[in-house]
Formats: structure tokens, C-alpha cells, sequence
């Protein structure tokens, strides 16, 4: 929802301004600087600073309007300038107490800890609590620098530890600068202040610091780490049962998880209320600004966020380092672009009236994840809510609830309120709180059929948005005419990546007979060449499965495809060979000789079992693919675009592909037809899932009545 401006304020309309204008804007700006330095904020006019820049005070105008929007303007450009400093330094630092080094090293450095620019800091403060624009900068300035020293601190020290501290420091820094502002001259020892600051972290640090347990994915001796809920802007501890999260690649367990009861889901859903007012009431390119830097923050821990995400799935890490964790941040920056270009609709009812629509947000929303995409899934469900301004009450799957903690870490970092994106771990009972509590006015899920339908009967107690993407059973249809290479690595990215544990995927592979041969001898050869292997492996190209209970569900549907008459070409069993005997591997496996009746081809597996069935004609194959209870996704292969274009067309399914099999861009909406689910994840339709539209009729005339 945009923010509708207040009766006091003129808010010009959204215009692109080029790079001329942007170095206009930049040198006024420059010149309002520089006469604050010299005359303080009273002497500060529009026509001084005209004067100093050489234009007239109507330009000045023209950019920013008044006199407080160019002031915003102006601590905007002196607060971002430090930011863009820190975060460079930081980017080069290695390792939590070096990027608290950089981060005091840039705020008291030679460069920014002047007379000068203290001078411009206290005028900036002075008069935050007076001017909004000022106050708002001022803000988001102080939130980014208290998550950016929380952060880090978090990982030297406990989390009740970090908190204080991280104020303490920021403190600190606010007052060296607040004196060297009032003190002048020997007031401004860059160095002297440096080492002083740098000092007390130091004695800190070595007061309250203890193994810190924040970082699961270090696996040291001793107690294993906590894995908590996170809500109101920290980790919170919960009464409620506890539980293990394993690597299902060897056995170990990477935390305990402390699952959520009624009293700490209260807490989530109140502090949620709270953040959610602040968070609605900014403007959309407001949100956009701390949506694309969650992204940014994103980005800067791809490394050590899929790490994470490996150990806590089972998937390789050539997967979650270039898939899982990009794939989070660019739906964050969609949905940051979307929320600045929101708007509704202007409708002309005739020369007495006009009608306009508003889209505003929900309100508090929940998001249940599933355990193949852990990150992946948490953004594709906070990037839209978000947007759209609602809070967002996340609930991981049980099986991985490690990366959720450190997103909901980042958004605070990036300057989201507190209370706007919670995090309550737990299992099907903390799911249950969230989906029957009449705060909550929708539910995304991520998961099974079953659990969809469960979900949808809680919500309909209240009333709630359902969006549900549920199971599937695709279908991928060869054609003869295909480029048989290509068919092969779709059928390879549609079975085995990330050991089949992908909902979307094309288990039923449909093979023209005129190159089942050729198509079956190719598909052998590739996957004799895969790699099964520890998933921290960048040569693996096959990980685990989830855990246990699944391997072992997996196997039963193998033994039951043989038990059926389908053949094995390839694979079938239990990959143990060397450390692998300790985890949940699973060989890729290839049934031949499927009919349409058996299991296999009838029931979701989610493990790395492809069913392959010949066919002879178009009608027919389009026929057999639609009978499914599923309708997630579909694909074709072929030369022919005009066939392409008609099967797909006739396809039952909400995701479909040409050519291609299993690409996600998030221009697109994704979902499913049937059993599949309801609603649209992704694209602009999402924002349709996370807004509800108001109607507004304004007259322009009398109102006539009968009576």
C-alpha cells in the first residue's frame, strides 16, 4: 500500500529522473552541506544555498519542495555515504572481529570523524525529534548501525550479550562524535577515539564471551547449539518441547530446537500487530529500500548461508551456493521493485463523480515452509508479504529450521522493524497456531497434499487466504523429433537434482518410441557418470535425502515399482559405499517398462526415481499425462513450436515448459493446477495473494435523494 499523502503535505507525482538530474540533485545537496557547515541550521535557506550553487531558488523548488524534504535529503546523503564506507570495509574483512574493527575503523576514521562533519551530525540530530524527514533517516541510519554490530557480535558472544553490547558500542560512537562536534580541535583525535572504542569492545569481549552457540554451522565438541525462535527483533527462548535437527548426510546433530508453544506464538503474533502498523504506514519505495538491502546482505553471505543450508538438507553444495540462496535474493529485489511502483486504479464515473481503488495490505500473514528449500521458499513467502507492507509470522519445517533464524537476522540488518518478520519454530502443533488464530489473515503453505488440506479446513474457521502449493507428478513429454541431448539433461534436472526432492518435478517421462532407444542409452550413460558424495563436496552431484524415515520411504516405493513389473535400468539402491553408510543416500534410479496404473507413476515419491513410458501419438500422451490427481507442472520437447504451443495449451497444469524443465524466474507465477494447490507464488499475481483492493467513490456533486 503506498502511503496517501497527509492534508499538509504536496507530493509531487513519481517521475524517472536521469543521470543530469541525479548530479543535479547531488550538487545542491553538496551546496546545502556546505552552508550548514558555515551557517548553521537557521542560516540555512533555500536562497543561500542557491546562491552558493549557482542556480535559483526555484530549482531548488522544482527538487525537493520545502525546506525539510532537502534537509532529509541532505543527512540521506551523509548517512548513506558512511554506510556505503562500512559496508565496502566490511566486505574485506574476514571474520566477525574484523568487521566490528572495520566498522568503528570507518566511523572514526580520518575521513568522516572531522569537525566539519561532526558539525553536520549535531545539527542533524538536534532537529530529528522536530522534522520527519530528518527523524526517518535518523532511524533506519541507527537501526542498520545497531543490526550491522549485533550481527557480529553474535558470534563472539551470548545473544542477550551481543544486544547489549552492540547498544552500548553504538552509543558510544554517537557520543565520541557528539563530542567532538561541541569540543573542537584536540576534541578530533581520529586515532585517539579509534583505540578507545576499539579498547572497551576488546575488554567486553573478553568479560562476557563464552563459546558462542549462534552459529550452527560450526560443528565443535561439546553441547550441541540451540536453534530458538526469533521475534521482536532477537531470539527468544520457549517452554515448549525440544527436538533435534540432524545432518542427514552423516548422522551428527547440527541443534536442538526449541519448538514454539501457545504463549511464545502470543508473543509472535502481538509483536507482528505492533511492527506491522509501522511497516504499513511507509511508503512503498520506503520498503523497497530495505528489501533490496536484505538482498545485498544476502548476497554477502551466500557462502556461509548455503553452507548451512547443506548441512541442514543434504544438498549439495554446487546447488545451494549457486541456486538456493540467489534465488532468495532476487525475489526480494522483484518484490522490492513492485512495491515501489504499487498503485491501484483511477476510474471516470461521468462529470459527477470518480472512483478510485487503494490496494493496502492484510495484515499479519503466516508462511509454513517445506525442508527441500528451506531459504529459497522463506523469501519467496516474506518477499511479496513484505512488499505488500503485512508482517509475516515464518514457521520452518521441523526437519530444517536453521537458515529461517539467520534470514530473519538479515532483515533486521537491512532495517525491517521489529516484529514484522517472526520466526516460531516447531511441528505440525506450532503450525496449528498459527493457521486457526483469527489474527492471522492468511496462510502460505509449502508442502504435502495432506497438510494443504488441513491447513485449508483450520482457515476456514476464520476466513483466511489460503495460498497452497502442494505435490505433483508431472508429466515431461518427448517428442521424436526432440533434440535428444537436450531431452536428456531436462529429464536429469527434472528426477536428480537435489535427489528429486523438488515438487515440480517431471517423474513421468514420456518418450516417443521411434527414440526410446536412443533416449534410454544416453539417459544411462549420463547418470553412470553422476557423483554420489558428501554434499560439501563441490564435485557431488547427488546429496542426501532428508533424513531417514524418507530414504527409507523412497526404498519402499523402489521395492514396490519391481514388485509391480517395472525394470530397473539403472540404480535402485542404498548408496553406502565409504563414509556414505552414515547418511540418507539413495542411487538415481531409472524404472523402464511402466505402466500407467502402478505406484510409481501414480504417487509423488520426492526421492530420485524417474518412471519412463513410451507412447505413440499426440492425443494419446496428452490424455495419459492429465490423468493425475496433480497439476503442478508439465513439459514438451520438440522441434515442432506448433505442437509445442497446443499440447501445452491442452496440458492441466499451473507451470509449464518448452524446451526447458524446472527454470523458475520470478517473473513468473508458479503454482498449481488439481490437487496441486491454489493461488500463485511469484510475479505480480502474488501481490493479488498479499493485498485486498478497496473501492473508493467520490462525488463531485448534491446528493440527491427520493424522500
Amino acid at each position: 500500500m503506498n502511503r496517501q499523502p497527509s492534508p499538509h503535505e504536496t507530493r509531487s507525482p513519481p517521475r524517472r529522473r536521469s543521470a543530469t538530474e541525479d548530479d543535479r540533485r547531488t550538487a545542491l545537496i553538496t551546496a546545502t552541506l556546505d552552508v550548514l557547515r558555515e551557517a548553521g541550521l537557521a542560516g540555512t535557506t533555500f536562497a543561500r544555498i542557491a546562491a552558493r550553487a549557482d542556480v535559483s531558488p526555484s530549482l531548488l523548488v522544482y527538487y525537493f519542495q520545502d525546506k525539510d524534504r532537502l534537509l532529509g535529503a541532505a543527512f540521506a546523503h551523509v548517512a548513506g555515504a558512511l554506510s556505503a564506507e562500512v559496508a565496502r570495509a566490511q566486505r574485506q574483512a574476514r571474520g566477525p572481529r574484523a568487521r566490528l574493527d572495520a566498522l568503528i575503523g570507518c566511523c572514526l576514521s580520518g575521513d568522516q570523524f572531522t569537525a566539519a562533519n561532526a558539525v553536520l551530525w549535531l545539527f542533524f540530530w538536534a532537529e530529528a525529534p522536530h522534522i520527519h524527514t530528518l527523524r526517518r533517516v535518523q532511524r533506519l541510519y541507527q537501526r542498520r548501525m545497531i543490526a550491522n554490530l549485533r550481527f557480529d557480535l553474535a558470534r563472539l558472544v551470548p545473544p542477550a550479550a551481543a544486544h547489549d553490547l552492540a547498544h552500548m558500542l553504538a552509543a558510544l560512537i554517537d557520543g565520541t562524535w557528539l563530542h567532538g562536534a561541541l569540543g573542537g580541535g584536540a576534541a578530533h583525535d581520529a586515532l585517539g577515539a579509534r583505540r578507545q572504542v576499539l579498547a572497551l569492545l576488546t575488554s567486553q569481549l573478553a568479560t562476557v564471551a563464552e563459546p558462542a552457540l549462534a552459529a550452527p554451522a560450526v560443528l565443535a565438541a561439546g553441547p550441541q547449539p540451540r536453534c530458538r525462535s526469533w521475534i521482536d527483533g532477537r531470539e527468544v527462548d520457549s517452554a515448549g518441547a525440544r527436538f533435534t535437527t540432524i545432518n542427514p548426510a552423516t548422522g551428527d546433530v547440527l541443534a536442538e530446537v526449541e519448538a514454539a508453544d501457545d504463549v511464545l506464538v502470543a508473543h509472535a503474533i502481538t509483536s507482528a500487530a505492533t511492527g506491522q502498523k509501522d511497516w504499513a504506514a511507509r511508503t512503498g519505495a520506503e520498503r523497497a529500500q530495505v528489501l533490496r538491502r536484505a538482498a545485498e546482505l544476502l548476497r554477502r553471505d551466500n557462502a556461509a548461508l548455503a553452507r548451512l543450508e547443506t548441512l541442514d538438507t543434504g544438498k549439495p553444495i554446487a546447488e545451494t551456493s549457486s541456486v538456493d540462496v540467489a534465488s532468495g535474493a532476487d525475489a526480494l529485489d522483484y518484490f522490492a521493485a513492485l512495491a515501489a511502483t504499487m498503485t491501484g486504479e483511477s476510474v471516470d464515473l461521468g462529470p459527477s463523480a470518480f472512483g478510485y481503488t487503494r490496494r493496502e495490505p492484510l495484515g499479519i500473514v503466516a508462511g509454513i515452509g517445506a525442508w527441500n528449500y528451506p531459504l529459497q521458499i522463506a523469501c519467496w513467502k516474506a518477499a511479496p508479504a513484505l512488499a505488500c507492507g503485512n508482517a509475516m509470522i515464518f514457521k520452518p519445517a521441523e526437519l530444517t529450521p536453521l537458515t529461517a533464524i539467520r534470514l530473519a537476522a538479515i532483515f533486521r540488518e537491512a532495517g525491517l522493524p521489529d516484529g514484522v518478520f517472526n520466526v516460531v519454530q516447531g511441528a505440525r502443533d506450532t503450525g496449528q497456531l498459527l493457521t486457526r488464530s483469527p489474527d492471522i489473515r492468511k496462510v502460505s503453505l509449502t508442502g504435502e497434499v495432506g497438510t494443504g488440506r488441513r491447513v485449508m479446513a483450520d482457515a476456514a474457521a476464520t476466513l483466511k487466504y489460503v495460498t497452497l502449493e502442494l505435490g505433483g507428478k508431472s508429466p515431461l513429454i518427448v517428442f521424436d523429433d526432440a533434440h535428444i541431448d537436450n531431452a536428456v539433461s531436462a529429464a536429469l534436472l527434472a528426477n536428480f537434482y537435489s535427489a528429486g526432492e523438488v515438487c515440480s518435478n517431471g517423474t513421468r517421462v514420456f518418450v516417443q518410441r521411434g527414440i526410446r532407444t536412443q533416449f534410454l542409452a544416453r539417459l544411462k550413460a549420463r547418470i553412470s557418470a553422476m557423483t554420489i558424495g558428501d554434499p560439501l563436496d563441490p564435485r557431488t552431484d547427488v546429496g542426501a535425502l532428508i533424513s531417514e524415515p524418507h530414504m527409507n520411504k523412497v526404498l519402499s516405493y523402489i521395492e514396490t515399482g519391481r514388485r509391480e513389473g517395472a525394470e530397473i535400468l539403472v540404480g535402485g539402491r542404498r548408496a553406502t559405499h565409504g563414509a556414505l553408510h552414515r547418511g540418507a543416500f539413495v542411487e538415481p534410479t531409472v524404472f523402464v517398462g511402466c505402466q500407467d496404473a502402478m505406484t510409481i507413476v501414480r504417487e509423488e515419491i520426492f526421492g530420485p526415481v524417474m518412471a519412463v513410458l513410451d507412447f505413440v501419438d499426440e492425443d494419446e500422451v496428452v490424455a495419459r499425462a492429465n490423468a493425475s490427481d496433480f497439476g503442478l507442472a508439465a513439459g514438451v520437447f520438440t522441434r515442432d513450436l506448433a505442437r509445442a504451443h497446443r499440447v501445452i495449451a491442452r496440458m492441466e497444469a499451473g507451470t509449464c515448459w518448452i524446451n526447458q524443465y524446472n527454470v523458475t524466474p520470478i517473473e513468473l507465477p508458479f503454482g498449481g493446477y488439481k490437487q496441486s494447490g491454489i493461488g500463485r507464488e511469484n510475479s505480480r499475481a502474488a501481490l493479488d495473494h498479499y493485498t485486498q483492493i478497496k473501492s473508493v467513490y467520490v462525488a463531485l456533486g448534491d446528493v440527491e435523494a427520493p424522500y
